[in-house]
């Protein structure tokens, strides 16, 4: 196979404005695209900084409802901080656990797709 990345993940959203608002200012990911789609949607492209995959905020598939997303991990090279970052954001952060692929932490946006901050074990 052909096959050498992922470039982007398509995160089903009811609102893509408040999802918009809420990868930008409570997560930190860069605006990478935004434009008009047809009459009611527009494409919304986030990432975090420096990663070549990025997010779509998705409004338009039957069947990916909103809160649909689970389990995708993030990568933090200092999870300590980052949660502690995002706490003070107003991010409600699972305990941070230790597990034999590394320590992480969960968290869901406002449509409820859960998300995995992990730190690799070095």
């Amino acid at each position: 196979m052909a096959i050498e990345s992922f470039e982007i993940i398509s995160v089903p959203v009811a609102d893509q404005e408040r999802a918009k608002n809420f990868y930008q200012n409570v997560i930190g990911f860069t605006l990478v695209r935004e434009e008009p789609m047809g009459p009611d949607m527009k494409w919304i492209q986030l990432s975090p900084k420096d990663c070549p995959t990025t997010i779509a905020l998705v409004s338009w598939f039957d069947t990916m409802p909103p809160g649909g997303l689970q389990g995708v991990m993030i990568n933090s090279n200092d999870l300590d901080h980052d949660v502690a970052l995002l706490t003070s954001r107003g991010l409600a952060m699972t305990e941070i656990k230790q597990e034999p692929w590394g320590r992480y932490s969960m968290f869901s946006d406002p449509d409820g797709n859960g998300w995995i901050l992990r730190q690799p074990l070095a």
